[in-house]
């Protein structure tokens, strides 16, 4: 009977590690830029709740590892996730590549990944092998949840939304 336990954690163990996701968020709303601004802007207040929505509905995922393009807008989206997780946000490219797909598929822990409107379908597409987003998100759109799922060979596409729904 012990072996037979031992024989069955083990087994769990070995499934369970198999299994990984990848949730991949646009970030949030962002404020207008102006004359005076750059282009790296910050979230508005809107953006700061649905990035603290995102940390909320991510809470129970057991996230490892968080990345982010190096502007203000995407690192304050994962930050509140980052936060919550005692985790770095490691900052990768401004456009997703296949380098950055196969750091991705070597950690092969529960990651969030924050991007942009014109590069949340590259994310999303380079780890599925397949193309599951059509092209770029519309501008006002900020609400989507991606959910990669990789399990024992297997990849599993999801969308979802969170936070307000978007304009």
């Amino acid at each position: 009977m012990i072996r037979f336990f031992i024989t069955m954690v083990c087994f769990s163990i070995i499934f369970s590690s198999c299994s990984h996701t990848y949730y991949v968020v646009r970030h949030a709303e962002k404020a207008a830029a102006d004359q005076m601004m750059s282009s790296d802007v910050p979230l508005t207040y809107q953006g700061k709740e649905r990035a603290e929505a995102l940390k909320d509905i991510l809470k129970k995922k057991k996230i490892t590892y968080v990345f982010s393009t190096n502007t203000i807008r995407t690192k304050s989206t994962a930050q509140p996730t980052a936060d919550y997780f005692h985790l770095p946000v490691e900052i990768y490219g401004p456009r997703p590549d296949s380098a950055f797909i196969r750091l991705l598929n070597s950690k092969g822990k529960n990651t969030l990944i924050v991007g942009h409107s014109n590069t949340v379908d590259d994310v999303v597409n380079l780890l599925c092998k397949e193309r599951k987003v059509a092209g770029d998100l519309p501008d006002m759109q900020y609400d989507n949840l991606f959910i990669v799922k990789k399990k024992r060979g297997k990849i599993f596409f999801q969308q979802k939304k969170y936070g307000r729904p978007s304009e």
